[in-house]
Protein backbone atom coordinates (compact mmCIF):
# COMPACT_ATOMS: atom_id res chain seq x y z
CA UNK A 1 0.00 0.00 0.00
CA UNK A 2 1.40 3.51 -1.27
CA UNK A 3 1.81 5.71 1.52
CA UNK A 4 -1.14 8.29 1.70
CA UNK A 5 1.89 10.90 2.40
CA UNK A 6 2.90 10.76 -1.08
CA UNK A 7 -0.23 12.00 -2.98
CA UNK A 8 -0.45 14.64 -0.66
CA UNK A 9 3.75 15.81 -1.27
CA UNK A 10 2.70 15.33 -4.65
CA UNK A 11 -0.77 17.40 -5.36
CA UNK A 12 1.17 19.92 -3.46
CA UNK A 13 4.48 20.17 -6.02
CA UNK A 14 2.19 19.61 -9.37
CA UNK A 15 -1.29 22.09 -7.95
CA UNK A 16 0.96 24.47 -6.55
CA UNK A 17 4.91 24.29 -6.63
CA UNK A 18 4.52 24.29 -10.78
CA UNK A 19 1.27 25.34 -11.12
CA UNK A 20 0.47 22.90 -14.14
CA UNK A 21 -1.95 23.52 -16.21
CA UNK A 22 -3.91 21.49 -19.23
CA UNK A 23 -1.87 20.98 -22.28
CA UNK A 24 1.37 21.93 -20.29
CA UNK A 25 5.01 19.49 -20.48
CA UNK A 26 7.18 18.78 -17.33
CA UNK A 27 10.18 16.52 -17.13
CA UNK A 28 10.28 14.84 -13.93
CA UNK A 29 13.84 14.45 -12.86
CA UNK A 30 13.85 11.49 -10.62
CA UNK A 31 17.07 10.66 -8.60
CA UNK A 32 17.36 7.57 -6.63
CA UNK A 33 13.73 7.94 -5.71
CA UNK A 34 10.99 5.04 -4.71
CA UNK A 35 8.86 4.53 -8.25
CA UNK A 36 5.71 4.45 -6.10
CA UNK A 37 6.33 8.32 -5.58
CA UNK A 38 7.12 8.40 -9.33
CA UNK A 39 4.13 7.19 -10.08
CA UNK A 40 1.86 9.20 -8.00
CA UNK A 41 3.77 12.29 -9.26
CA UNK A 42 2.90 10.86 -13.20
CA UNK A 43 -0.57 10.41 -11.72
CA UNK A 44 -0.76 13.97 -10.38
CA UNK A 45 0.52 15.58 -13.87
CA UNK A 46 -1.77 13.41 -15.48
CA UNK A 47 -4.65 14.69 -13.24
CA UNK A 48 -3.54 18.19 -14.61
CA UNK A 49 -4.20 17.71 -17.75
CA UNK A 50 -0.48 17.85 -18.31
CA UNK A 51 1.79 15.56 -19.91
CA UNK A 52 4.50 13.96 -17.87
CA UNK A 53 7.97 12.96 -19.07
CA UNK A 54 10.33 11.22 -16.92
CA UNK A 55 14.30 10.77 -15.99
CA UNK A 56 14.87 7.89 -14.11
CA UNK A 57 18.20 8.52 -12.75
CA UNK A 58 20.77 7.08 -10.13
CA UNK A 59 24.21 8.28 -7.84
CA UNK A 60 26.69 5.60 -9.01
CA UNK A 61 25.63 5.88 -12.27
CA UNK A 62 26.00 9.33 -12.76
CA UNK A 63 29.15 8.90 -10.88
CA UNK A 64 30.33 6.68 -13.41
CA UNK A 65 29.41 9.08 -15.95
CA UNK A 66 31.30 12.41 -14.35
CA UNK A 67 34.46 9.79 -13.82
CA UNK A 68 34.55 9.69 -17.84
CA UNK A 69 32.85 12.41 -18.78
CA UNK A 70 35.23 14.66 -21.77
CA UNK A 71 34.52 18.02 -23.72
CA UNK A 72 32.91 15.84 -26.41
CA UNK A 73 30.66 13.96 -24.03
CA UNK A 74 29.53 17.05 -22.09
CA UNK A 75 29.07 19.14 -25.24
CA UNK A 76 26.60 16.10 -26.59
CA UNK A 77 24.88 15.78 -23.44
CA UNK A 78 24.15 19.44 -23.31
CA UNK A 79 22.82 19.46 -26.81
CA UNK A 80 20.39 16.52 -26.00
CA UNK A 81 19.44 17.96 -22.30
CA UNK A 82 19.16 21.48 -23.65
CA UNK A 83 16.90 19.82 -26.56
CA UNK A 84 14.37 18.32 -23.98
CA UNK A 85 14.09 21.15 -21.96
CA UNK A 86 13.14 23.69 -24.09
CA UNK A 87 10.11 21.53 -25.05
CA UNK A 88 8.98 21.72 -21.16
CA UNK A 89 6.96 24.31 -19.10
CA UNK A 90 7.91 22.77 -16.22
CA UNK A 91 10.24 20.64 -13.76
CA UNK A 92 10.83 19.21 -10.78
CA UNK A 93 13.50 17.15 -9.59
CA UNK A 94 14.23 15.06 -6.60
CA UNK A 95 17.44 13.40 -5.25
CA UNK A 96 17.69 10.65 -2.65
CA UNK A 97 21.38 9.57 -3.23
CA UNK A 98 22.10 7.53 -0.29
CA UNK A 99 25.36 8.58 0.06
CA UNK A 100 25.92 12.05 -0.57
CA UNK A 101 29.44 11.77 -0.76
CA UNK A 102 28.97 9.47 -3.63
CA UNK A 103 31.43 12.30 -6.08
CA UNK A 104 34.01 12.66 -3.49
CA UNK A 105 36.37 11.07 -5.51
CA UNK A 106 35.58 12.73 -9.31
CA UNK A 107 38.82 14.63 -10.16
CA UNK A 108 37.97 18.04 -9.91
CA UNK A 109 38.77 19.40 -13.63
CA UNK A 110 36.23 16.46 -14.41
CA UNK A 111 33.14 18.24 -12.65
CA UNK A 112 34.39 21.40 -13.40
CA UNK A 113 34.56 20.21 -16.87
CA UNK A 114 31.02 18.96 -17.03
CA UNK A 115 29.44 21.86 -14.89
CA UNK A 116 30.86 24.52 -17.73
CA UNK A 117 29.51 22.55 -20.26
CA UNK A 118 26.30 22.05 -18.97
CA UNK A 119 25.53 25.20 -17.53
CA UNK A 120 23.41 26.62 -20.46
CA UNK A 121 20.98 23.63 -19.54
CA UNK A 122 20.35 24.93 -15.66
CA UNK A 123 20.18 28.61 -16.89
CA UNK A 124 17.50 27.20 -19.11
CA UNK A 125 15.67 25.74 -16.76
CA UNK A 126 16.20 28.30 -13.94
CA UNK A 127 15.04 31.28 -15.88
CA UNK A 128 12.69 29.93 -18.65
CA UNK A 129 10.58 27.35 -16.82
CA UNK A 130 8.57 27.10 -13.71
CA UNK A 131 10.77 24.47 -11.36
CA UNK A 132 10.88 23.06 -8.06
CA UNK A 133 13.47 20.54 -6.63
CA UNK A 134 13.51 18.61 -3.47
CA UNK A 135 15.44 15.55 -1.65
CA UNK A 136 13.70 12.16 -0.70
CA UNK A 137 14.30 11.17 2.68
CA UNK A 138 16.67 8.41 3.74
CA UNK A 139 18.62 6.61 6.30
CA UNK A 140 21.99 8.78 5.19
CA UNK A 141 19.87 12.18 5.35
CA UNK A 142 18.34 10.89 8.77
CA UNK A 143 21.54 10.21 9.78
CA UNK A 144 23.18 13.57 8.93
CA UNK A 145 20.37 14.84 10.80
CA UNK A 146 20.74 12.65 14.03
CA UNK A 147 17.60 11.61 13.88
CA UNK A 148 16.51 7.75 13.56
CA UNK A 149 15.03 6.63 10.08
CA UNK A 150 10.78 7.04 11.31
CA UNK A 151 11.39 10.36 13.42
CA UNK A 152 13.31 12.02 9.92
CA UNK A 153 10.26 10.60 7.59
CA UNK A 154 7.71 12.28 9.76
CA UNK A 155 9.68 15.76 9.90
CA UNK A 156 10.47 15.44 6.14
CA UNK A 157 6.66 15.13 5.40
CA UNK A 158 5.63 17.81 8.16
CA UNK A 159 8.17 20.93 6.66
CA UNK A 160 7.35 19.53 2.42
CA UNK A 161 3.25 20.08 3.01
CA UNK A 162 3.36 23.23 5.52
CA UNK A 163 1.46 25.99 5.03
CA UNK A 164 3.26 27.42 2.59
CA UNK A 165 0.29 30.17 1.30
CA UNK A 166 0.63 31.37 4.87
CA UNK A 167 4.74 31.53 4.94
CA UNK A 168 4.02 33.49 1.36
CA UNK A 169 1.93 36.29 2.77
CA UNK A 170 4.02 36.50 5.89
CA UNK A 171 7.45 37.29 3.39
CA UNK A 172 5.56 40.27 1.67
CA UNK A 173 7.08 43.34 3.96
CA UNK A 174 10.34 41.23 3.81
CA UNK A 175 10.58 41.20 0.13
CA UNK A 176 9.61 45.02 0.70
CA UNK A 177 12.38 46.32 2.71
CA UNK A 178 14.65 44.27 0.36
CA UNK A 179 13.96 45.53 -2.88
CA UNK A 180 14.24 49.28 -1.36
CA UNK A 181 17.54 48.85 1.24
CA UNK A 182 20.68 49.97 -0.23
CA UNK A 183 23.57 49.40 2.48
CA UNK A 184 23.89 45.54 4.30
CA UNK A 185 25.64 45.13 7.33
CA UNK A 186 26.24 41.46 8.96
CA UNK A 187 27.71 41.00 12.14
CA UNK A 188 28.30 37.56 14.42
CA UNK A 189 31.19 35.91 16.03
CA UNK A 190 33.88 36.38 13.24
CA UNK A 191 31.61 37.91 10.88
CA UNK A 192 31.84 41.75 10.36
CA UNK A 193 30.60 42.40 6.73
CA UNK A 194 29.39 44.69 4.12
CA UNK A 195 27.90 45.36 1.33
CA UNK A 196 25.00 46.83 -0.92
CA UNK A 197 21.81 45.22 -2.50
CA UNK A 198 20.57 48.61 -4.48
CA UNK A 199 18.68 48.21 -7.19
CA UNK A 200 19.51 44.39 -7.84
CA UNK A 201 15.63 43.19 -6.68
CA UNK A 202 14.58 40.88 -4.18
CA UNK A 203 12.21 37.30 -4.04
CA UNK A 204 10.17 35.46 -1.89
CA UNK A 205 10.76 31.91 -1.99
CA UNK A 206 7.37 30.28 -1.00
CA UNK A 207 7.05 26.43 -1.59
CA UNK A 208 7.58 27.35 -5.64
CA UNK A 209 11.14 26.70 -6.94
CA UNK A 210 12.04 24.29 -3.37
CA UNK A 211 10.49 22.29 -1.09
CA UNK A 212 11.36 22.56 2.14
CA UNK A 213 11.16 26.45 1.43
CA UNK A 214 11.30 29.74 3.68
CA UNK A 215 13.96 32.23 2.47
CA UNK A 216 14.21 35.73 1.05
CA UNK A 217 16.83 36.33 -1.03
CA UNK A 218 18.54 39.26 -3.16
CA UNK A 219 22.02 39.61 -4.50
CA UNK A 220 25.09 41.64 -3.43
CA UNK A 221 26.37 44.74 -5.91
CA UNK A 222 29.27 42.81 -7.60
CA UNK A 223 32.19 45.50 -5.98
CA UNK A 224 30.58 46.39 -3.27
CA UNK A 225 30.98 43.40 -0.20
CA UNK A 226 33.79 44.45 1.82
CA UNK A 227 35.23 42.42 5.33
CA UNK A 228 34.97 38.87 6.70
CA UNK A 229 32.26 36.25 7.12
CA UNK A 230 32.52 33.30 9.58
CA UNK A 231 30.15 30.50 8.12
CA UNK A 232 29.13 28.11 11.12
CA UNK A 233 27.75 25.03 9.38
CA UNK A 234 29.29 22.42 7.31
CA UNK A 235 28.61 22.55 4.15
CA UNK A 236 28.88 20.03 0.77
CA UNK A 237 30.06 20.78 -2.53
CA UNK A 238 30.27 18.34 -5.58
CA UNK A 239 30.68 15.60 -2.55
CA UNK A 240 33.55 16.88 -0.29
CA UNK A 241 32.39 18.40 3.13
CA UNK A 242 33.71 21.73 4.48
CA UNK A 243 33.81 23.24 8.02
CA UNK A 244 34.74 26.46 9.55
CA UNK A 245 34.72 28.12 5.84
CA UNK A 246 35.87 31.73 6.42
CA UNK A 247 36.02 34.30 3.74
CA UNK A 248 38.02 37.46 3.37
CA UNK A 249 36.49 40.23 0.50
CA UNK A 250 38.01 43.65 -0.76
CA UNK A 251 35.58 45.18 -2.99
CA UNK A 252 33.47 42.36 -4.08
CA UNK A 253 36.30 39.73 -5.10
CA UNK A 254 36.98 36.52 -2.36
CA UNK A 255 40.80 37.76 -1.48
CA UNK A 256 41.14 35.02 1.29
CA UNK A 257 39.29 31.88 2.01
CA UNK A 258 40.42 29.06 4.65
CA UNK A 259 38.48 26.29 5.74
CA UNK A 260 38.56 22.31 6.87
CA UNK A 261 39.78 21.93 3.14
CA UNK A 262 41.50 24.77 2.45
CA UNK A 263 43.31 23.53 -0.62
CA UNK A 264 40.31 21.97 -1.79
CA UNK A 265 38.05 25.03 -0.97
CA UNK A 266 40.27 27.09 -3.66
CA UNK A 267 40.23 24.57 -5.95
CA UNK A 268 36.42 25.33 -6.66
CA UNK A 269 36.51 29.09 -5.77
CA UNK A 270 39.21 28.87 -9.18
CA UNK A 271 36.83 27.33 -11.00
CA UNK A 272 36.13 31.06 -13.08
CA UNK A 273 36.71 34.31 -12.36
CA UNK A 274 33.47 34.23 -11.25
CA UNK A 275 33.50 32.13 -8.18
CA UNK A 276 35.22 34.40 -5.77
CA UNK A 277 32.33 37.07 -6.34
CA UNK A 278 28.91 36.48 -5.14
CA UNK A 279 25.79 35.66 -6.77
CA UNK A 280 23.16 35.75 -3.47
CA UNK A 281 22.71 36.85 -0.31
CA UNK A 282 19.35 35.43 1.42
CA UNK A 283 17.77 34.99 5.08
CA UNK A 284 16.23 31.38 6.27
CA UNK A 285 13.53 31.11 8.20
CA UNK A 286 11.69 28.14 8.03
CA UNK A 287 10.07 27.39 11.70
CA UNK A 288 10.54 23.72 11.17
CA UNK A 289 14.31 23.48 10.59
CA UNK A 290 16.49 23.95 13.31
CA UNK A 291 19.91 22.32 12.70
CA UNK A 292 22.18 21.82 9.54
CA UNK A 293 22.16 18.67 8.09
CA UNK A 294 24.87 18.86 4.96
CA UNK A 295 21.67 19.09 2.76
CA UNK A 296 21.33 22.74 1.15
CA UNK A 297 17.64 22.38 0.27
CA UNK A 298 17.23 22.27 4.05
CA UNK A 299 20.48 23.92 5.50
CA UNK A 300 19.55 27.72 3.52
CA UNK A 301 16.14 27.58 5.15
CA UNK A 302 17.48 26.92 8.78
CA UNK A 303 15.42 29.06 11.03
CA UNK A 304 17.52 32.09 12.07
CA UNK A 305 19.79 31.72 9.42
CA UNK A 306 21.45 33.49 6.32
CA UNK A 307 23.69 32.40 3.60
CA UNK A 308 25.89 34.00 1.03
CA UNK A 309 26.65 32.41 -2.14
CA UNK A 310 30.09 32.56 -4.08
CA UNK A 311 29.41 32.21 -7.84
CA UNK A 312 26.46 32.68 -10.31
CA UNK A 313 23.31 35.11 -9.64
CA UNK A 314 20.16 34.31 -10.58
CA UNK A 315 18.82 36.59 -13.58
CA UNK A 316 15.51 37.70 -11.35
CA UNK A 317 17.85 39.09 -8.65
CA UNK A 318 20.80 39.73 -11.25
CA UNK A 319 24.43 41.48 -10.07
CA UNK A 320 25.39 40.20 -13.59
CA UNK A 321 27.89 37.56 -11.99
CA UNK A 322 28.66 34.10 -13.93
CA UNK A 323 29.95 31.46 -13.12
CA UNK A 324 29.69 27.65 -13.54
CA UNK A 325 29.48 27.66 -9.48
CA UNK A 326 26.78 28.23 -7.21
CA UNK A 327 27.88 27.58 -3.27
CA UNK A 328 25.32 28.21 -0.65
CA UNK A 329 27.54 28.81 2.53
CA UNK A 330 25.07 29.26 5.56
CA UNK A 331 25.33 31.23 8.49
CA UNK A 332 23.08 30.37 11.93
CA UNK A 333 22.74 33.64 14.08
CA UNK A 334 20.47 32.25 16.84
CA UNK A 335 21.58 32.40 20.09
CA UNK A 336 22.84 28.76 20.56
CA UNK A 337 24.94 29.32 17.43
CA UNK A 338 26.66 32.84 18.72
CA UNK A 339 24.09 35.33 17.39
CA UNK A 340 24.37 38.01 15.11
CA UNK A 341 22.73 40.97 13.51
CA UNK A 342 21.43 41.43 10.18
CA UNK A 343 21.19 45.33 9.68
CA UNK A 344 19.28 47.33 6.53
CA UNK A 345 20.44 51.09 6.34
CA UNK A 346 19.97 52.02 9.88
CA UNK A 347 17.64 49.60 10.77
CA UNK A 348 18.20 46.36 12.80
CA UNK A 349 16.02 43.38 10.85
CA UNK A 350 16.87 40.88 12.94
CA UNK A 351 18.94 40.16 16.05
CA UNK A 352 19.85 36.59 17.34
CA UNK A 353 17.46 34.83 14.85
CA UNK A 354 14.43 36.93 15.65
CA UNK A 355 12.85 39.51 13.21
CA UNK A 356 12.77 42.81 15.20
CA UNK A 357 10.38 45.22 13.27
CA UNK A 358 6.75 44.83 13.86
CA UNK A 359 5.92 43.93 9.97
CA UNK A 360 7.83 41.59 9.97
CA UNK A 361 7.28 39.63 13.40
CA UNK A 362 4.99 36.94 11.49
CA UNK A 363 8.28 35.28 10.31
CA UNK A 364 9.32 34.34 13.36
CA UNK A 365 9.10 30.66 14.54
CA UNK A 366 6.31 31.22 16.69
CA UNK A 367 4.43 32.92 14.34
CA UNK A 368 4.97 30.69 11.44
CA UNK A 369 4.01 27.51 13.67
CA UNK A 370 0.70 28.82 14.48
CA UNK A 371 -2.34 26.99 12.81
CA UNK A 372 -4.68 29.75 10.42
Amino acid sequence: MTDPRFAKLAALLVNYSTGMQRGENILLDMVDVPDEFTIELMRAVRAAGATPIVEVRHSRVTRETLRGTDADHAQLIREIELRRMKKMQAYIAIRGAHNASEGADVPSEKLALYAKTLRPVQNYRVNKTRWCVLRWPTPSMAQSANMSTEAFEDFYFDVCTMDYRKMARAMLPLEQRMLHADRVRLTAPGTDLTFSIKGIGARKCEGIRNIPDGECFSCPVKTSVNGTIQFNTPTLYSGTKFEGIRLEFTNGKITKATGSNTPRLNEILDTDPGARYVGEFSLGFNPHIQSPMCDILFDEKIAGSLHFTPGQAYEDCDNGNRSAVHWDMVLIQRPEWGGGEVWFDDTLIRKDGLFIPKDLQPLNPKNLRREG
